[in-house]
């Protein structure tokens, strides 16, 4: 009996669906307040709250203060008296607050409301144009449907009110258009994460590395028309300011990571076990190093894209330098990807399932790194990462008929 066999199709729809029922039912219990903050006290929505500020700056084309915290904390207060008291350190690009220009024509409840669905619409979305890619999965459509609604990131990000929905958009249009050819466009699609750099850091990196210079200047041609933009709407000044903003990042670091157990990434890895600042420094350093060179390597001899694209996925969460538990929705695609290529059967996977099994649900446990020093997601990411790169090139994927080994793993 292998460690897999005990992930059946019909355990791990029970698991998601329990699942589900908990921390959908649990959340819905703490909204159920007459105000916009929750039963513990927080703003409903809560991150999302800079959103609807840096849309009200830009819908009266005030680009001077989007780097201004104090004329932030007070027009939050002057349009939503519930967040009194809240400040937000501004860290986006200016861009983004063009996107939501729009919703702050509306009551902050409105706004939150349609961001909700706007989010909800993009993951799913993305989660079904995967699973439809996915030969072995279609079977399971309900139990994929539990797994998503499941999934920990996606509650955190609706929890949060955070962006990174459209980070997932832009990873899944760069994967089809990979899978077109279309290496130009792929690059368009992933440059739009110059949003949120850090999350193209990764990608950046191997494909420079890897000389597929098509989606280097596609990703660079994207990046570069929303910094003009940027420049159209507001002048130049607002953009010095977030380049003047981000050259400080690393010495103001600890003021947007107040709570280093919600990050799921191997600087903060490093510095939660270590606690010494030039030791986990170091260790930080290599062990992005060895993530980067088993990415390209897979690249390199590895010919099925959905192994590739995962590889590349996982890689992008652990070289983050900041990449907190709702950025963890980006792994969406590739927790498909890899659970298709599971239930398919290879007989080459060594743990794969339950490795699989470990990246979706240990971000539960995170708080726990608060006793224990240990983000164990972490090591499960490396670990799932490590066994792709472990795997032989041209490696065919054996079909075992009637196998129900493993149903999917994010069943």
């Amino acid at each position: 009996m292998t460690l897999d066999r005990w992930l059946t199709p019909k355990r791990l729809r029970a698991h998601a669906m329990l699942l589900a029922l908990a921390i959908w039912g649990i959340y819905a219990w703490t909204l159920a307040t007459p105000t916009l903050r929750d039963r513990t006290g927080n703003l409903k929505g809560t991150d999302f709250l800079h959103l609807y500020t840096l849309g009200s700056l830009a819908r009266a084309h005030e680009g001077d203060k989007l780097y201004d915290i104090d004329a932030q904390a007070r027009l939050a207060a002057q349009r939503v008296p519930d967040a009194r008291g809240i400040r937000y350190l501004p860290l986006y690009p200016p861009q983004l607050s063009i996107l939501f220009a729009p919703v702050a024509f509306l009551s902050y409840a409105g706004a939150l409301a349609l961001w909700w669905l706007t989010t909800s619409f993009i993951y799913f979305a993305c989660c079904y144009r995967i699973w439809r890619c996915c030969p072995a999965l279609l079977r399971f459509a309900g139990s994929v449907f539990w797994a998503a609604l499941a999934f920990p990131a996606f509650f955190h990000l609706i929890a949060w009110g955070q962006t990174s929905a459209l980070a997932l958009a832009c990873f899944t249009a760069g994967f089809f258009q990979l899978r077109e050819k279309r290496e130009f466009a792929a690059g368009l699609a992933l440059g739009c994460l110059i949003f949120k750099p850090q999350l193209g850091l990764a990608a950046g990196i191997v494909f420079l590395l890897l000389a597929r210079w098509r989606i280097v200047i596609g990703a660079a041609i994207s990046a570069a028309a929303q910094f003009a933009l940027a420049i159209a709407y507001y002048g130049i000044v607002p953009l010095r300011s977030w380049l003047q903003t981000l050259r400080h990042v690393p010495a103001i670091i600890d003021s947007f990571e107040p709570r280093p157990y919600q990050t799921h990434c191997l600087r903060t890895f490093w510095a939660m076990l270590v606690r010494r600042g030039g030791v986990s420094s170091g260790l930080w350093l290599i062990s992005v190093a060895i993530v980067l060179w088993w990415t390209i390597t897979i690249w390199r001899k590895e010919e099925r894209l959905s192994l590739k694209y995962s590889a590349l996925l996982l890689a992008t969460v652990l070289v983050s330098p900041h990449l907190t538990v709702y950025d963890l929705v980006i792994l969406a695609p590739a927790t498909l990807l890899l659970a298709d290529w599971v239930v398919a059967g290879s007989r080459n996977q060594g743990g794969a399932g339950t490795l699989l099994y470990c990246v979706y649900l240990l971000p539960l446990v995170g708080p726990w790194t608060r006793w224990i020093h240990v983000q164990l997601s972490v090591i499960a990411m490396t670990a799932l990462l490590y066994l792709l790169w472990r795997i032989r090139p041209k490696e065919q994927a054996a079909i075992i008929p009637g196998s129900q080994q493993i149903g999917a793993v994010t069943l």
